[in-house]
Formats: structure tokens, sequence, C-alpha cells
């Protein structure tokens, strides 16, 4: 496998991200590795057999303004609906790191994402990795550079 040119100490921190979907007792909250039995559910109850975690923010891992982070949140919304057969298949979440040093990211869920078009979106939006779930219910960390 080749090396990734993504630091270590990078890979750590998304590894040891909370990824939420959702608020409230409806709300999903993925750790990569970890089987999530609620995200299970989701999609015994939806059909799918895979998902997507992804976010548009902070290109590269640079940190970005506010502004620029909504903006390139509400391109890859418009991307998404080209992606799905209904917007209930987007769940809005957030990307949340566990040491607290970096802003949550706004993210999204989006139940069917198959992992070919999740590389493709995170490519396209400037992303280091995307969170990938197949029907197992364990997130993986898809590194894309």
């Amino acid at each position: 496998m080749p090396q990734s040119e993504i630091s270590e100490d990078l890979i750590a921190a998304y590894r040891s991200t909370n990824y939420r979907a959702g608020t409230g007792e409806d709300g999903i909250t993925l750790r990569v590795g970890e089987y999530s039995e609620p995200l299970s559910r989701l999609f015994a109850q939806s059909g799918h057999r895979c998902a997507a975690f992804i976010t548009a923010c902070n290109p590269f891992g640079a940190l970005e303004n506010r502004e620029a982070n909504m903006k390139a949140c509400a391109d890859l919304r418009d991307r998404l609906d080209r992606y799905v057969a209904r917007p209930d298949q987007i769940i809005e979440g957030m990307g949340i790191g566990s040491s607290g040093a970096w802003p949550p990211e706004k993210s999204f869920l989006v139940l069917g994402l198959d992992l070919e078009t999740s590389r493709t979106l995170g490519r396209e939006f400037g992303q280091n990795a995307v969170v990938w779930v197949g029907a197992d219910a364990i997130p993986q960390l898809i590194l894309l550079r």
C-alpha cells in the first residue's frame, strides 16, 4: 500500500474524531473502527447498506474562515442532492475532534453513497479523507491523498 501524503498526527486526529449525524435522541455518533448499532438500525429501516460521512470544510487540513467553510458546505450539499433519490438520505452533522483544538466541521451523513462516489466527492472538495461505512456498520477512514 502506498504511503499517504497525510501526516500520521492528522490521521490519528481523524481516527479519534466523533462524527455526529443528526441531533437529540435521533443523533448518531460514529467512530472510526467501532461498530455502530444505531447506524445498523438506520440501515435496516432505510434499506441502505452503506453511507458516507463527508465535509467540504478546511480543504487539505488547512483551517478556513467560517464563511468559506459554509459556502463550501452549501456547494457540497448541492452536489449531494444529485446523488440521492430522496432528501432524507442526507443527515446534517458535525465532525468534532476529540482534542478540542479544532473547531467542529459541518458535515453530512449520506445514506446509500457508494465508496467510489464518496472518494470522488471528497477529492472534488479538497478533503484528505472521508469516513465510509459498509453494511457491517463499522466506519472506515478512507484516505484520499
